[in-house]
């Protein structure tokens, strides 16, 4: 039976790019400078941990062995304790930007090779005539933020003037993104949701990648917090991916997490959008137990890039890491003997670089299953690789760009 499981570890980048300065991301390394603070003992938050990185089921699987290949250091305490269980490699990405869609689409075979377009970093940052439009169709009273800002921040900055005049919150980042916030009870959850498909709209003029429904809940007085109701609306890849290539040919699929949403729910099949890394990650287990032979299950792990990659929260990236590794033997519980997994990123978001954004890095590439051939895949010179591989196990041809290491 050959089935396969592709799980994004969103932004556990493994060391900067060779077009790194570009981004302004020169000696960027999220995994390596998560396990030298570790083993430094250093932290940026009161809660400080204790003691090293530990990883046992990735360092078995090679991740130590392809940070070490991407930027010849081997991370401290990430070195295989024994006999490789996988074999291993990175990937480099040829798309244009450092974001999520570009790196999810370039997994899936289609990097991109056009100009996201972006705001300025500046106030106000949206043009005069998409603010007037998105209030006007809306029927909205104003906005509120009109910036560059950190998500967590800017609902602490204007939540309770939110609550009181019902203006969202919009804002953005060095991705090409429009986000909007409101609160879920006092704004409504369904009303953000219809907000942003009108901003949807609107920003395609702009070349703007995603709108991000962005709902919080709480009062002033007890404070603010984003909850699990986050959605998506993104633009749709420019060709066949790997999901319309397995699609068309009657392989099932399913997708977990926000992978609906960034592949703007063409050729996504059955979608799970459970909250959190563990749901998701049992949702995706989940969905191995029942597959049919030639499945594909394509799964994001969102919170090492929201909840701790752009908060910066060293600490909270480490126990992340740690809580995915404990599971790992539940993932190879239930392969059967041709199914193939596949652990990578879509970009790095180092906690301990300046600013609050997406980091320009290679990625990991572990693969393991019974029947995978253990050792390096070496270098891959584009994320489509990755995908190429996937549908070369399923005995289909790659879909777009990438080249099999099958």
């Amino acid at each position: 039976m050959a089935r396969a499981l592709l799980i994004v570890l969103d932004s556990v980048g493994i060391g900067g790019a060779e077009d790194a300065d570009a981004y302004g991301d020169v000696g960027t390394d999220t995994v390596g400078h998560i396990a030298e603070a570790c083993a430094e003992g250093r932290g940026d938050r009161a809660r400080l941990r204790q003691g090293p990185l530990h990883l046992p089921h990735l360092s078995a699987l090679g991740l130590g062995l392809a940070c070490e290949a991407s930027t010849g250091r081997l991370p401290p305490n990430l070195a295989p304790q024994g006999a490789l269980k996988g074999a291993w490699g990175y990937g480099v990405e040829t798309s244009k930007g450092k974001d999520t869609p570009s790196g999810h689409w370039e997994i899936a075979g289609v990097p991109v090779t056009f100009d996201w377009g972006y705001f300025p970093n500046r106030e106000p940052t949206f043009p005069d005539k998409l603010t007037a439009a998105l209030i006007e169709r809306a029927g909205l009273p104003g906005i509120l933020g009109d910036k560059h800002a950190s998500g967590t921040a800017i609902i602490d900055e204007f939540g309770a003037e939110h609550m009181r005049t019902g203006k969202p919150i919009c804002y953005t980042s060095v991705d090409s993104v429009l986000q909007i916030a409101a609160h879920e009870e006092t704004f409504g959850l369904e009303k953000l949701y219809e907000l942003c498909r009108i901003g949807r709209e609107l920003c395609d003029e702009y070349k703007i990648g995603r709108v991000i429904a962005r709902p919080f809940a709480g009062s002033p007085e007890t404070g603010f917090k984003r909850t699990g109701n986050r959605k998506d609306f993104a633009t749709p890849p420019p060709s066949d991916t790997i999901l319309d290539t397995l699609t068309k040919a009657g392989h099932a699929v399913v997708t977990v997490g926000k992978i609906g949403d960034i592949f703007a729910h063409r050729s996504t099949g059955k979608e799970v959008k459970p909250n959190g890394n563990d749901a998701c990650l049992s949702a995706a287990i989940d969905a191995m137990k029942t597959l049919p032979e030639g499945g594909f299950v394509f799964a994001n792990l969102v919170d090492f890039d929201s909840e701790f990659g752009h908060r910066r929260d060293i600490p909270g990236y480490a126990a992340a890491l740690e809580a995915f590794d404990r599971r790992v033997p539940e993932i190879e519980a239930v392969l059967s003997q041709g199914d193939l997994v596949i652990i990578t990123a879509d970009h790095g978001n180092d906690p301990s670089w300046h600013g609050t954004d997406h980091t320009r890095e290679h990625v990991p590439i572990l693969c393991f299953g019974p029947a995978v051939k253990l050792g390096s895949v070496g270098r891959r010179e584009s994320f489509a690789d990755i995908g190429a591989s996937v549908l070369a196990h399923l005995g289909l041809k790659p879909a777009g760009k990438g080249s099999s290491w099958i």
